[in-house]
């Protein structure tokens, strides 16, 4: 058993949607001047939201990614939000949205200390370069996400496509730690 409970803030949720149609971006910017358009700079245009707090790019092709949202419900609602918006700006946009997230990232606290020179001999799938950055890097295979562990006992886990997946790899990388040894607690 874990002589701590792991406390898990989820960061950011990036989603990828279409509206399976294209969108002429120049006439998005006339309509909504606080659209962020450079052409020149990147091909996508920026829909920022205050409420849910996000930032959508739109394609030309109908393609869109949103990032910034803080659960999987936020970046479908705000995907949502934004189709409504350019709907009320009198933009044609005949399909709803099909939402599927790619990435979520959370922010871990341990609650303890890890020692990671030993955590990188033992924990298989691991890589500690602490010259090059000052954190372990450990690649989880069910699920499928890596994990930064850094020696404050706090830790990033990226690449989880639903929630319940970050709750297992940071369950699962928590009792390894114990069972190894590798958590100090004050």
């Amino acid at each position: 058993m874990t002589e701590t409970k792991p406390v898990i803030a989820i960061v950011n949720v990036v989603a990828s949607a279409t509206i399976e149609q294209k969108l002429d971006l120049v006439d998005i910017t006339k309509k909504f001047p606080d659209v962020e358009y450079h052409p020149e700079q990147f091909p996508g245009a920026v829909f920022r939201l205050k409420t849910p707090r996000t930032a959508t790019l739109l394609f030309g092709s109908g393609k869109m990614v949103c990032t910034g949202a803080k659960s999987e419900e936020m970046a479908i609602k705000a995907v949502n939000i934004v189709v409504q918006n350019l709907r009320k700006g009198k933009i044609k946009i005949k399909n709803e949205p099909i939402v599927t997230i790619q990435n979520i990232v959370s922010s871990i606290n341990l609650g303890g200390k890890v020692n990671l020179e030993q955590a990188a001999r033992t924990l298989p799938r691991s890589m500690y370069e602490p010259e090059q950055f000052p954190g372990l890097i450990h690649r989880m295979l069910d699920p499928k996400t890596v994990i930064l562990i850094f020696a404050s006992g706090k830790l990033v886990c990226v690449g989880a496509r639903i929630e319940k997946d970050i709750h297992r790899s940071v369950n699962q990388i928590h009792s390894l730690l114990e069972e190894k040894n590798l958590m100090v607690y004050n």
